[in-house]
């Protein structure tokens, strides 16, 4: 390796010489805007601070955990409950009509609670836990 090789010296970095008129670019306010508390010398306000403004992290609630609003909230039946109403065929709009689920525009979630007797059909846009799906093709029903 010889002198001409070595990577320069970042660490000397020229300093930046403000207040030396307006053709070196930093002239006039010398780089600090125009007027109010960042303008004088004593400038150096804590991180957080807004002008005497509460602050946002004091009016943000303390210990009241974190509600995510992406989260997305399923309503769930159980394989017994649809066993025990008379239904052949399972998508959201029976299971509106027959008063297993509230509202039509939320997912439904099938659990495997309770045993599953009947052959029925359930719909493909419905969403189901592991041991479902494998109670519905033990009892010979089928997802479509």
């Amino acid at each position: 390796m010889k002198l001409h090789c070595l990577p320069k010296n970042k660490s000397f970095k020229k300093k930046i010489r403000l207040g030396r008129g307006n053709g070196s670019g930093k002239g006039t306010y010398s780089g600090r805007g125009c007027k109010g508390q960042g303008q004088r010398k004593s400038s150096n306000v804590r991180a957080g601070f807004e002008g005497g403004q509460t602050p946002l992290i004091k009016r943000i609630p303390k210990l009241k955990g974190f509600k995510n609003f992406n989260k997305t909230s399923y309503q769930v039946v159980n394989l017994g409950t649809i066993n025990k109403s008379d239904i052949s065929d399972v998508n959201l709009s029976i299971l509106h009509e027959k008063g297993l689920i509230s509202k039509k525009n939320i997912p439904v979630k099938i659990l495997s609670f309770g045993d599953l007797t009947k052959k029925i059909k359930f719909d493909k846009n419905l969403l189901f836990s592991k041991t479902a799906k494998e109670k519905i093709f033990k009892s010979g029903s089928e997802i479509k």
